[in-house]
């Protein structure tokens, strides 16, 4: 664990320095795009944030392959090397659409290529479904699912990237809790070591958010843009499949745990989508949106969550951290619904329901109880990130 909270630290460093430099850059060569129709900010910002998360992932990536604590999943670099291409990739398209504004179609082609530089060159897929010893019925079935999985989690993220400090703290939330589930499957498995690439990248992304936050949060000085975001869900994609996709199905089959536990086998599933269920909520709203109204799925609008958070009497910074409460609530119900699951605890998963039903019904009444407000009385909208 110490490992892990210092490959965190140095990260978080390295990218906060680096967001520093590239903002100080971008503001004096005046590296910024003019404020379009649908954006919410009211100023000139940079969008070059991605730039410094990526070189701080990067350099984390470097530091591991020094340290022997993570020598197992060096052994065979080819999956790393895969993984920094197609972010790579990514973060380079990123930074044209930040900087010129790409059509669409040429970005989706760039998702589906990066997924399936890590799905086919670097064999990090989905074999197995950890429901009752459900194994994915061929290597073409495997890499289709898991390039259309890891392409939905990267849209679904940017398309929340709409206020300051969005997407940053919801991520690092989100990564938090998937790292500490990472870090206790991988022991209850039997793995003869905790270290793994799955939680690695998940501390690492954690590191490079909290590097970022700080220049992102409001009023924000740069912007991740698509760059960054994009970056975030494909890493976080990549982290939830190389392990719940690789998963022994007979570690996880309910018929080997019992009854007891079959909430436990449901769980390496349901907690990655868990974690990025709003981002997910968004996407999947915005299409079936767009193309009832018979637009492109990827046109840009202002009816995200965020947007509509805003319009209720919000302020941005508001909106911003019941986003968070609701990243936190849902994924800690399902992380303790799995611990108690795990150590048979008294009252075993209804100790995590529990949990979530006072959490939702919080988040619930911090969620719509502007809604009261007088729009006259309602703060004019604040600086906030493009949406796409």
């Amino acid at each position: 664990m110490t490992q892990y909270l210092l490959i965190a630290v140095v990260t978080a460093l390295i990218t906060a320095a680096l967001s520093w430099t590239v903002w100080r850059v971008a503001i004096r060569y005046k590296l910024h795009p003019a404020i379009r129709e649908r954006d919410v900010h009211t100023r000139p910002t940079p969008r070059l944030g991605g730039i410094a998360m990526f070189l701080g992932v990067v350099a984390a990536f470097a530091i591991s392959s020094t340290n022997p604590f993570f020598s197992i999943f060096w052994i065979d670099p080819w999956p790393i090397l895969s993984i920094l291409a197609a972010t790579l990739l990514i973060v380079l398209v990123g930074i044209a659409d930040d900087l010129w504004d790409l059509d669409w179609m040429i970005k989706l082609g760039a998702q589906f290529v990066a997924a399936g530089i890590i799905a086919w060159f670097g064999h990090i897929q989905i074999y197995a479904l950890p429901i009752g010893g459900v194994t994915v019925g061929s290597s073409w079935m495997s890499i289709v699912l898991t390039v259309f999985s890891i392409v939905i989690v990267m849209n679904a993220v940017n398309f929340i990237d709409g206020l300051d400090g969005l997407v940053a703290g919801v991520c690092l939330i989100a990564n938090g809790i998937f790292f500490v589930y990472a870090y206790i499957l991988t022991r209850d498995v039997g793995a003869s070591t905790y270290f793994n690439l799955s939680s690695f990248i998940a501390v690492v992304l954690v590191g490079a958010c909290a590097g970022f936050l700080p220049f992102n949060w409001h009023r924000a000085k740069m912007f991740m843009g698509d760059s960054g975001a994009l970056m975030l869900g494909l890493l976080m994609a990549t982290s939830a499949v190389s392990i719940t996709g690789n998963l022994p199905p007979a570690a996880l089959d309910p018929e080997q745990l019992g009854r007891s536990q079959l909430l436990g086998a449901f769980i390496p599933i349901l907690l990655p989508i868990a974690v990025v269920i709003l981002p997910l909520l968004d996407f999947g709203s915005a299409v079936f949106r767009r193309m009832r109204a018979g637009k492109s799925p990827f046109s840009p609008d202002r009816k995200h969550l965020h947007h509509r958070m805003l319009d209720m009497g919000h302020s941005d910074r508001d909106a911003v951290l019941i986003f968070y409460a609701w990243t936190a609530i849902i994924g800690i119900t399902f992380l303790l619904m799995y611990i108690a699951t795990r150590e048979d605890w008294f009252g075993q998963y209804w100790i995590g329901v529990a949990f979530g039903v006072v959490g939702v019904a919080a988040c619930l009444v911090v969620t719509f109880l502007p809604a009261r407000r007088s729009r006259s009385t309602t703060a004019p909208d604040e600086i906030a990130e493009e949406t796409p």
